[in-house]
């Protein structure tokens, strides 16, 4: 197999790509321009986003989608089936085609075929081998998250229009070859902020929806802060009946809270899409909405007036009181019991109301709480500081190249994600004049969320550590699903593509052009995207 990762590819022109050069070479990311993006009847196997391990075109091969396709899942398998399922009905509107979904399809058809067994261990649980020919579009792979992979890329092999919401009378073609792709980063993650600002659960699927498309796999929900508190803890209900009601958000505009069965009906739409929730509750600081609804947080007994301004830094739980381990506790075995994935966010950010020793000894209680529900323990990356944090996960957020607590904690086991501030979040302005967002930590075009590399942005934190890249996006400024769409695109595929794409493959170039390709898609499904002018959109 050729590798655009591991070996040398021949610089190819536009006027070089014969059909025995596709055939026959490799395409590495650093050779693809605009031009080369699209053929006569839609995309080409290099126009994909994140981009793949390993591309081989064939020109010859080109797949026809028609009224006679059917998708054939792996028989037995009702994971298999599921993700034939969904392909269907995203298919089906806008090709006006049934597209049965069957254990077994007849010889003569034109057959979409997703297969378990690629007996392949570069692969994974997520790597997925597409092979295209004039007959059959087959996705293979070791799991059902892979087969999901797979079906993402296939995605934006069809034309646009493939994800109009209007039947479009057209010939559905997908470009022969071959692709093998599988992940750098087995965590590559969006944040999503519901405490500054509520967004309701239609929002959060329509937001699941639109980052598994660029193979996003674990969203963070960020449930509590200062201003207000976003997830049903039923011995504790006064944090959701005072702290998620009305007045309660920035400028009192957010209110709202999930319920437990929501909750869990988002965690059960996001699996389908083999994205994993990650929920926090941030402390011991920004837990002025918690205090507010239960004084006896406080160390004083006295309730905080509520806030909904933007300052941070100011609140802080009482760290030598009982009461606060028993809430703290209550809290992670209720998250815990409705959360199936491995990962449990305690925050710790910004708490400079409390002391470095109180700090450290709330997180040397805490942290093994965590693990005692059956989650690893995950939090901002201040939480370095506790010897406990050996066995959790860390998110870098800051804005330096250097954090020695965190260079030190690496080394007795603690394992990074990678958020820096002015890379990664994104809702940090495009530009001075961008309506929304703040600049606090930079300025962020797309250029800047796609330039640097997760491995090497920490000294002493190296690829060993780092299991991934994530999103972050703030709500402060943020009112609706236009607004979180606003901020997310074009900068979350940039992110996405680091989490996923071989170092080797890095190439901004590359990632403009694809980019720029991909924007009639966000117009098709009615995507509220920043047009960038660093990209030349299609």
């Amino acid at each position: 197999m050729l590798t655009g990762s591991t070996l040398a590819a021949p610089t190819l022109t536009k006027s070089t790509l014969t059909k025995s050069t596709l055939t026959t070479s490799t395409l590495t990311t650093s050779t693809l321009t605009r031009s080369m993006l699209a053929g006569p009847t839609g995309p080409m196997l290099s126009s994909v986003i994140p981009a793949p391990v390993e591309v081989r075109p064939d020109p010859g091969a080109t797949f026809r989608l028609g009224a006679l396709t059917v998708i054939r899942t792996q028989p037995g398998s009702d994971a298999a089936r599921s993700v034939g399922d969904l392909l269907a009905r995203e298919l089906r509107p806008a090709t006006g085609f049934g597209l049965p979904v069957l254990p077994v399809a007849p010889r003569a058809l034109p057959t979409i075929s997703l297969m378990l067994g690629a007996r392949d261990n570069r692969l994974g649980d997520e790597g997925y081998r597409l092979a295209v020919s004039p007959t059959s579009v087959t996705i293979r792979a070791n799991k059902a998250a892979g087969l999901f992979a797979g079906t993402r890329t296939l995605l934006q092999l069809l034309p646009a229009e493939i994800d109009s919401p209007r039947v479009v009378r057209r010939v559905w073609t997908v470009a022969g070859g071959d692709i093998v792709d599988y992940p750098r980063f087995a965590y590559r993650g969006a944040m999503l902020d519901e405490a500054r600002h509520f967004h309701t659960p239609r929002e959060v699927r329509a937001y699941i929806d639109e980052i598994s498309r660029f193979k996003v796999n674990y969203l963070h929900l960020h449930l509590s802060d200062d201003q207000g508190w976003r997830i049903q803890i039923d011995s504790w209900p006064r944090l959701t009946s005072v702290s998620g009601g009305a007045g309660t958000g920035v400028d009192g505009e957010g209110p709202g809270f999930l319920t437990k069965a929501q909750y869990k009906d988002i965690v059960a739409y996001a699996a389908k899409r083999y994205v994993t929730i990650v929920p926090e509750i941030d402390m011991p600081g920004h837990v002025n909405a918690a205090q507010v609804a239960y004084p006896s947080l406080t160390c004083d007994g006295v309730a905080p007036a509520p806030r909904t301004d933007t300052e941070v830094g100011y609140s802080s739980l009482c760290i030598g009181s009982d009461t606060t381990y028993r809430f703290v506790e209550d809290v992670i075995r209720e998250l815990a019991a409705i959360t199936p994935g491995p990962y449990l966010h305690i925050g710790g950010d910004e708490a400079q109301a409390t002391s470095d020793a109180d700090y450290v000894a709330f997180q040397q209680r805490v942290l093994p709480l965590v693990a005692k529900y059956g989650k690893t323990a995950y939090g901002w990356n201040e939480i370095a500081k506790a010897p406990a944090a050996s066995t959790a996960v860390a998110q870098f957020w800051g804005t330096d190249t250097t954090e020695p607590d965190l260079a030190a904690a690496v080394t007795t086991g603690t394992k990074v994600v990678m958020s820096p501030a002015n890379k990664a979040y994104l809702d940090m302005k495009y530009n001075p004049s961008t309506p929304l967002g703040q600049d606090w930590a930079a300025l962020i075009e797309v250029r800047d969320a796609y330039g640097w590399d997760p491995a090497t942005r920490v000294a002493g934190v190296g690829e060993n550590a780092v299991i991934g890249v994530e999103a972050p996006l703030w709500s402060e400024t943020l009112r609706d699903l236009d607004d979180i769409e606003f901020m997310a695109f074009p900068r979350l595929p940039a992110i996405a593509e680091l989490g996923w794409s071989p170092r080797s493959t890095h190439d901004w170039d590359s990632f403009a052009a694809r980019l720029g390709a991909y924007g009639p898609r966000w117009t098709q499904q009615g995507v509220n995207f920043y047009p960038s002018p660093q990209i030349a959109w299609s």
